[in-house]
């Protein structure tokens, strides 16, 4: 029997992205280096985040009281389409670096704007492409990789990335593992420097021409994307304008200041969001309580019973997050909901009161057996 996959996936309305201001979760994070970390962002409802490779989003944060906003290459490939990631260096002094390292956990809810930028593989497409990144500049670079390998690509890529140390080599052993998959993809690591009592087997020093020439010796037939500290992105220019590159061909990304119009968007999303808030705190809520938790929660009616678990600080397990795999199934003791289902959930269950918390919206109060 043949299944219409648009029919199948109807009743929770998959969403695309679409710049503008969106609530996400955290739902992982994880330690890259002493000083680096990657944060992984999801939504409640099935939310396909498509985006190209190399943009950025505008995190939206409220740190000692006060609005800031703050932006971070998506470090992540949109072959990966329900979650998206950013990958975040501590900066010392850096007030937000410092916050999310040290605040930020799995679970918690910000508010995102994006995604943005005009660096990014799709809009420049090639047959030969060299990605030369420095430090945590890697991150734009990284998500073109990933595209183009998790989409089984044709692209011919050569990667080619800076660390001050062999301690500080971001997603070394992913890199490690896409070049020993496939053919078209020819890594290079290079080190500033090896600390006593360090291995390296890699590149050492600092990129020139004739490093250049070794990793790359067509380097003039490709298109280069460039993306880390200003002096590092300044040297590999003044070496492809030396060496005749045709600089039509070379993009890079900063990590500079966010353009103006970008904030002054998000701005204005994020002062509408407050407005809103506001007007729905005048709304009808209603309490999901939780009896074996034993606690409680007002929400806004309409609000998903998976999302308001959260809130109330209960984990219910989800997996596929669009009522296909029954994962997310509790009972309801008493309450009014309204449940859009994918068949992870059977009749007799029904029947006696369970539903698929992914996709059941709270229509009054509710008690709910977790």
């Amino acid at each position: 029997m043949s299944i219409n996959t648009a029919e199948f996936l109807n009743p929770v309305n998959t969403q695309t992205w679409e710049n503008g201001r969106h609530l996400v979760r955290c739902v992982k994070v994880i330690q890259e280096t002493h000083d680096v970390c990657t944060f992984t962002f999801g939504m409640g409802q099935p939310v396909l985040f498509f985006f190209k490779p190399g943009q950025f989003v505008t995190l939206e944060l409220e740190i000692e009281g006060e609005r800031v906003m703050r932006s971070y290459t998506i470090s992540s490939s949109p072959s990966i389409p329900y979650s998206f990631s950013i990958t975040v260096k501590r900066v010392p002094g850096g007030v937000v670096s410092n916050w999310l390292h040290d605040s930020l956990q799995p679970g918690d809810q910000l508010a995102v704007h994006g995604p943005v930028g005009q660096f990014n593989c799709l809009d420049y497409p090639a047959d030969k492409v060299l990605l030369l990144s420095g430090g945590v500049g890697i991150t734009p670079v990284m998500s073109m990789a990933r595209w183009w390998f998790n989409t089984d690509s044709e692209v011919d890529m050569v990667f080619a990335h800076s660390a001050r140390t062999p301690s500080d080599m971001i997603y070394g052993h992913e890199l490690e593992y896409m070049s020993s998959r496939i053919d078209n993809f020819r890594l290079h690591l290079i080190c500033e420097r090896i600390d006593v009592g360090q291995s390296w087997s890699g590149y050492r020093g600092y990129m020139g021409r004739s490093m250049l020439e070794l990793i790359a010796p067509d380097f003039l037939e490709r298109e280069v994307f460039c993306c880390g500290p200003a002096p590092y992105m300044k040297a590999v220019r003044n070496l492809l304008e030396d060496a005749g590159f045709d600089m039509r061909h070379y993009h890079e990304e900063s990590f500079g200041a966010t353009p103006v119009e970008d904030i002054q968007q998000a701005e204005v999303h994020a002062d509408e969001a407050e407005v809103l808030e506001a007007e729905q705190e005048l709304l009808e809520t209603v309490a999901v309580s939780f009896a074996d938790s034993d606690v409680s929660i007002d929400v806004v009616m309409g609000t998903n019973l998976n999302e308001a678990a959260l809130e109330a600080g209960v984990s219910i397990p989800k997996a596929c997050g669009m009522g296909i795999c029954g994962a997310c199934r509790v009972k309801v003791n008493a309450g009014q909901y309204d449940m859009e289902h994918n068949g992870g959930i059977s009749e007799a269950e029904i029947a006696d009161g369970y539903v698929l918390s992914c996709c059941t919206k709270v229509n009054g109060a509710m008690e709910v057996e977790y």
